[in-house]
């Protein structure tokens, strides 16, 4: 590129570099779950209930980075499938809590082996300390971005 071009060097782009690897790791993370039944969203739920029981409709959907609607409709299999439990009546408001299922933790506990393996793949030619480096900078860089927005 010239200096007088406006535009993005891809090959340098930390945003488009981090999209790129990103979309791989999806990818790779699909192709375990498909074999299991399993979605990336799904495997995300059942990790979430699994760390953090009883969380709502709203904010499952929200860590797991998808609409309330869309979370609504995997609930509803899940619950059907006997993966999650939920109250039929909500006893605040509206929220109606989630719980897993000994069915569900054994289908996370198998999901959370071949996601790990995806991960350490991703991994493998980091060193420990780049490993750590890795997840500090990614971690400040979602924070400035969060405390910067408008």
């Amino acid at each position: 590129m010239s200096q007088g071009d406006v535009g993005i060097d891809l090959e340098s782009s930390v945003g488009y570099l981090l999209k790129e690897t990103s979309t791989a790791l999806r990818h790779a993370m699909e192709e375990v779950l498909r074999p299991l039944g399993m979605t990336v969203t799904h495997y995300a739920c059942l990790e979430l209930l699994a760390q953090r029981p009883g969380l709502s409709n709203s904010e499952l959907a929200r860590r797991a980075f998808v609409t309330r609607q869309s979370m609504n409709v995997l609930l509803q299999a899940l619950e059907r499938d006997g993966d999650v439990t939920r109250p039929a009546h909500a006893a605040v408001g509206k929220v109606l809590p989630a719980q897993l299922t000994a069915r569900g933790r054994r289908s996370l506990d198998t999901a959370s082996a071949a996601v790990r393996a995806v991960e350490l793949r991703m991994l493998s030619d980091l060193t420990d300390s780049e490993q750590s480096a890795v997840a500090h900078i990614l971690r400040k860089m979602a924070q400035s971005l969060h405390s910067n927005a408008h």
